[in-house]
C-alpha cells in the first residue's frame, strides 16, 4: 500500500446531515430502503402521509452516504444517486455528507467488502430482538479507513466502475447464451418429434418400490431441487425419526416427481449416484417404457424450462395452496416425443450442449468471484 494512504477516522471525513420533514396527511412520500451487500438504495413504496406511522421522515440528497443501522452487518451501505434524490428514509438510516477529502463512492466500494461487514457486526450492539446488531453512529464514525489522496480515490472509483461494467456485460452475455442453449434444446426436441406426440402414459409407468420402515433401519434421503435442479442428498434418517411407514426406494433410471413441488420443476431422473437411496412417499417414481423412452433422454427433457412449464399448467392454485401434481394427471400430459433412434441422436447433441453449459457455469463462478478480487486489490493499493 502506498505511503500516501493515511489511516483516517470516518468522523473526520464525514459530516452528519439531517433533513427532517414533518409529514402532512395529504402529501405523498417516496420511501427508500437499502439492499444488503452494498447493492444500493431503492424506492420500496410510495405512501400518503396518513398511511405512515412515523411523524417525521428524513430527505435524501445526491451524494449522501447512507447506511441502515439494523443491517450494517449485512452490508446495507450506499450512496444516494439521482433515482432516490429527494426521497425519504426513516430515522434508522443515518445520512452523511462527505468532506472534500473523501469521495463517497470510494467509501461505498470500501463497504462493499465482506471484511467491512464483519467489522460492522463486531461494533454493533443491542439487547432486544429489535435492536440487536444495530450499528450506532458513534461506532460507525469511530471506524478507521485508509484513504489515498482524493485524486487517487477518484481514479480508483473510475477503474472499479469500468471493471464492474465489464463484469455485468459478461454476466448478461452468459445469461443470453444459457437462454439460447435452452431454446436450441427445445427446438431440437420438437423438430425430431415431427408430428409424433405421446401421452406420458405411453412412455412412462408408475413404478414405486415401497420399503417398510424398520425402527432399527437407516435410510439415506434424496430431495429434488426446483426448476430442473436435479436430485441432491439430504442426509440419513433412522426409522425412529419419521412418521412415514414406507419410503420409496430409488433405482437407476427412475423418473422422480415431487407431488408437492412438481409444478415448479421438482422432477428429475435418478442415476447410479442415488440408486439405492430413499425418498418420501410424496416423491412418485416412474420407469421408462422400453422402446419408447430412454432414461438419459427423459433426464434432459424434464430438466428443461419447456417441460416444467407444462407441469405448472397441470395444477391450480398459488404458492402453498397449489394442488399436488398427481400421477394420474401427470401421465395424461401429452408432449411431442421422438422415436428412440432419434432420441439417441439427440443425446449426442445434448452432450455437446452439456459441455457448453458446464463451461458457462465455470465462467459464471469466475465472474462472481472477480468483483471481490478487484475490490481487495483496490484497497490494498494494487489496482492499476
Amino acid at each position: 500500500m502506498n505511503r500516501d494512504w493515511k489511516l483516517i477516522r470516518l468522523g473526520d471525513v464525514l459530516r452528519s446531515v439531517s433533513r427532517p420533514v414533518r409529514l402532512s396527511p395529504e402529501s405523498t412520500y417516496r420511501l427508500v430502503g437499502a439492499h444488503w451487500y452494498a447493492k444500493g438504495l431503492y424506492v420500496k413504496e410510495q405512501k400518503n402521509g396518513s398511511e405512515i406511522q412515523a411523524r417525521t421522515l428524513y430527505q435524501l440528497k445526491i451524494g449522501d452516504f447512507v447506511y441502515n443501522r439494523l443491517f450494517a452487518w449485512k452490508g446495507s451501505f450506499a450512496v444516494a444517486t439521482t433515482d432516490v434524490d429527494g426521497c425519504f428514509v426513516s430515522n434508522e438510516f443515518p445520512c452523511f455528507a462527505p468532506l472534500d477529502t473523501v469521495d463517497s463512492r470510494f467509501l461505498w466500494f470500501y463497504f462493499s467488502r465482506s471484511s467491512a461487514w464483519s467489522e460492522a457486526l463486531g461494533l454493533s450492539s443491542g439487547s432486544t430482538p429489535t435492536s440487536r446488531n444495530r450499528l450506532k453512529e458513534e461506532q460507525f464514525l469511530n471506524m478507521e479507513v485508509r484513504l489515498p489522496p482524493i485524486d487517487e480515490q477518484r481514479r480508483i472509483v473510475l477503474r472499479i466502475v469500468d471493471v464492474a461494467a465489464k463484469i455485468t456485460e459478461g454476466q448478461k452475455l452468459r445469461g443470453e447464451n444459457l437462454g439460447a442453449s435452452s431454446t436450441l434444446f427445445t427446438s431440437l426436441h420438437v423438430s425430431l418429434s415431427g408430428q409424433r406426440t405421446r401421452s406420458l402414459r405411453d412412455i412412462l409407468t408408475l413404478d414405486e418400490r415401497r420399503v417398510p420402515i424398520r425402527p432399527d433401519g437407516t435410510y439415506p434421503q434424496v430431495g429434488i431441487r426446483g426448476f430442473g435442479g436435479g436430485l441432491f442428498a439430504r442426509g440419513s434418517l433412522s426409522g425412529t425419526e419419521t412418521t412415514y411407514r414406507e419410503f420409496n426406494f430409488l433405482f437407476d433410471g427412475a423418473l422422480v416427481l415431487s407431488q408437492v413441488k412438481g409444478w415448479e420443476g421438482a422432477i428429475a431422473v435418478c442415476d447410479k449416484c442415488f440408486a439405492g437411496w430413499y425418498a418420501s412417499p410424496e416423491y412418485r417414481t416412474f420407469s421408462c417404457v422400453p422402446d419408447e423412452a430412454l432414461p438419459e433422454y427423459m433426464a434432459a427433457i424434464v430438466s428443461s424450462p419447456w417441460f416444467y412449464g407444462k407441469l405448472t399448467d397441470l395444477t391450480r392454485g398459488v404458492g402453498a395452496r397449489r394442488e399436488r401434481t398427481r400421477p394420474e394427471a401427470f401421465l395424461e400430459m401429452k408432449i411431442p416425443m421422438p422415436t428412440v433412434e432419434r432420441q439417441r441422436f439427440a443425446l449426442r447433441v445434448f452432450e455437446k450442449l452439456g459441455a457448453l453449459k458446464k463451461m458457462q457455469s465455470e465462467t459464471s463462478a469466475e465472474l462472481d468471484a472477480l468483483m471481490p478480487s478487484i475490490l481487495s486489490k483496490a484497497f490494498r493499493g494494487e489496482l492499476l
